[in-house]
């Protein structure tokens, strides 16, 4: 069972934050959170992205924020590209690397709320992602320093002042939690990133939080507003949708693959969600797809 591994990191001494092209194996990293906040780029690659309890796929030129002691991992699937050859550029800073003071000044006010909104971690889209991305991909070159660190506070402001993005973990409460908290409730999530398919058990992350059943049902709910049992739901509703769209694989299959017993339960769950059932979901899905207008070519 992985857990959510707390970790420090150390930018160079010539360096006050950290600015890093991974290949693979920063996929390969276990669910895990650090005090650093953390902008992430996809450059190839695509599979599962997980923050807090939310789950959602990521492809090329995904954009993320992320936010202080925020659990994340992305986690490779098959795609259109061979694994080995799946990177991206990750940026990791404190909000104190240019000063305690720096962001509350006024000019800065944008970029402070920013940081706000990443404690759910911040997904970019539309013109924002692509320009994001563009700049990523020119910080990552650059070898002097004061460019760099130029560069990292224009992409912060391009990002702070976008309306083009969506909030990941809209639970999440965005008030810091103690590390205390963090390390008791985020290895409860990374038990779930890891099991939710398979069966999940409410004694076993009991015992991962060091609790009784009743006591950790209770701390649970009022740390994500959610049951243990809401979540575990959610997680699988999902993943089952994605697979109704991206996949013809019949229905109880997904089912089980998602991790429901039961088929039944399956649509009944589906349906409470979505208000149709998971073929009819499917159908709309398709016909949205090819009633779609495509555009002439010049």
């Amino acid at each position: 069972m992985i857990k959510a591994s707390y970790e420090i990191l150390q930018p160079s001494n010539s360096q006050s934050f950290l600015v890093r092209k991974f290949d693979k194996l920063a996929f390969d990293a276990p669910y895990h959170f650090h005090e650093e906040y953390e902008l992430t780029c996809i450059i190839k690659g695509t599979g599962k992205r997980y923050v807090g309890s939310h789950m959602e796929d990521f492809a090329c030129g995904d954009v993320v924020l992320l936010g202080p002691n925020l659990p994340h991992c992305w986690k490779l699937e098959p795609g259109n590209i061979p694994a080995e050859k799946a990177s991206a550029i990750v940026i990791q800073f404190n909000d104190a690397f240019l000063g305690s003071d720096f962001f509350n000044r006024s000019e800065l006010l944008h970029i402070k709320d920013l940081f706000q909104k990443s404690g759910c971690g911040v997904s970019f889209h539309s013109d924002t992602q692509a320009e994001v991305k563009q700049l990523l991909l020119n910080l990552v070159e650059e070898k002097n320093n004061f460019r760099i660190l130029i560069g990292l506070l224009e992409i912060l402001q391009r990002m702070a002042s976008s309306d083009e993005y969506m909030l990941l973990d809209q639970h999440r409460v965005v008030a810091e939690r103690t590390l205390a908290e963090n390390e008791r409730i985020n290895p409860v999530f990374a038990y779930l990133v890891e099991n939710f398919r398979k069966q999940v058990s409410l004694d076993t992350a009991a015992g991962i939080a060091n609790m009784t059943t009743n006591a950790f049902c209770k701390y649970f709910k009022k740390v994500t507003r959610k049951t243990f049992m809401e979540t575990i739901i959610e997680y699988r509703l999902n993943y089952a949708i994605q697979q109704l769209v991206q996949t013809d694989k019949p229905i109880s299959e997904i089912s089980y693959e998602s991790g429901f017993g039961d088929v039944s339960h399956f649509y009944k769950m589906f349906k409470a969600k979505m208000q149709l059932s998971p073929l009819n979901y499917r159908k709309r899905f398709m016909r949205n797809i090819t009633s779609t207008p495509k555009k002439l070519s010049a």
